[in-house]
C-alpha cells in the first residue's frame, strides 16, 4: 500500500460486542451480526474519531485480531409505537481490529476549499485518536461500546495470520452520500469481500458494481464561521505538532 503520509492514521478498535448488519434489513425484529465489518462501521468509527465535511475518510484496510465468536441475546429494542417486544440479535463478542485509513478532500464542497490544510487536519485527527476520539465510539451501532488507540498496522499477532483466502458473499459495504457525490440521491453499495491472513482490502466506494436507490436526499449546507469551525481554530498547534 502507498503511503498517505499526512492523511493517513492506524489504530486499534476494540469492544465486548459488536453488530455489523446489512441496515437495508434492520426492519426486522431479529438482527444478526456479518463475521466482518463493514466498510461503514469502521468508517463512522473513523468520522467518530475526527471528521469535518472538508474531508472524506476511505478505509484502506482491516485486520481482524481475535477469533471470530458470536453470542446470541435477546433485547427489547425501543418501539416508537409502544408495546415490548423482544428480540434475538446475534452479536460479535470479543472483537478486536487493526485499521489504516486516509482522508481526501471532499470536492463536492468547493465551498470549503480555504480549509484544505493537510497537516493541521493530520494533527488534530492523531489527537483526537490519542484521546480516544472526539466523540462516543459504536461498533455498528449504539448498543455496541467501542474504544480506539493508535496501533501500527500489522504489528502484533492475529487469529487469522496463517489462514490463507476466506471469501464472503455479496456483502453491505457502505452509503453513498450526497454529500460526498454531489448526487441529492442516498444509495447503498454492495460488495463481495474476501479476507487474506486475516486482512480485508476495502474496494473504494465508487468501484463497488451493486448499487440500490433508497430516497432522495438533499446536501446538508455548510459555512465557515456559521456552522463549521476552520481547522486552523480547532486547537493552537504546538511547535512539537508541526515538526
Amino acid at each position: 500500500m502507498s503511503d498517505f503520509r499526512r492523511s493517513n492514521i492506524e489504530f486499534k478498535v476494540w469492544g465486548r460486542f459488536a453488530l455489523f448488519t446489512d441496515p437495508l434489513t434492520k426492519i426486522g425484529g431479529e438482527k444478526c451480526s456479518y463475521h466482518i465489518p463493514t466498510y461503514e462501521a469502521l468508517k463512522g468509527v473513523t468520522k467518530s474519531i475526527y471528521w469535518k465535511p472538508t474531508i472524506v475518510w476511505v478505509i484502506d484496510e482491516v485486520r481482524v485480531m481475535k477469533r471470530i465468536r458470536t453470542q446470541t441475546k435477546g433485547t427489547k429494542p425501543l418501539e416508537y409505537g409502544g408495546g415490548n417486544t423482544l428480540a434475538i440479535y446475534t452479536f460479535l463478542s470479543d472483537v478486536e481490529y487493526q485499521v489504516k485509513a486516509h482522508f481526501e478532500w471532499n470536492m463536492h464542497r468547493p465551498e470549503l476549499a480555504e480549509d484544505h490544510n493537510e497537516a493541521k487536519h493530520h494533527i488534530v485527527a492523531k489527537r483526537m485518536l490519542e484521546r480516544g476520539g472526539r466523540q462516543d465510539i459504536f461498533l455498528g451501532t449504539r448498543d455496541c461500546q467501542g474504544y480506539v488507540e493508535p496501533c501500527k498496522f500489522g504489528s502484533g499477532e492475529g487469529a487469522y495470520d496463517t489462514d490463507d483466502e476466506l471469501a464472503y458473499g455479496l456483502m453491505f459495504h457502505g452509503f453513498d452520500y450526497p454529500d460526498e457525490t454531489g448526487d441529492n440521491k442516498l444509495h447503498a453499495r454492495f460488495w463481495q469481500p474476501t479476507m487474506t491472513n486475516g486482512v480485508i482490502r476495502f474496494t473504494r466506494p465508487e468501484d463497488c458494481k451493486v448499487r440500490k436507490p433508497i430516497r432522495e436526499m438533499p446536501m446538508k449546507k455548510f459555512e465557515r464561521g456559521q456552522n463549521l469551525l476552520g481547522v486552523e481554530k480547532e486547537e493552537p498547534l504546538s511547535l512539537e505538532d508541526m515538526t
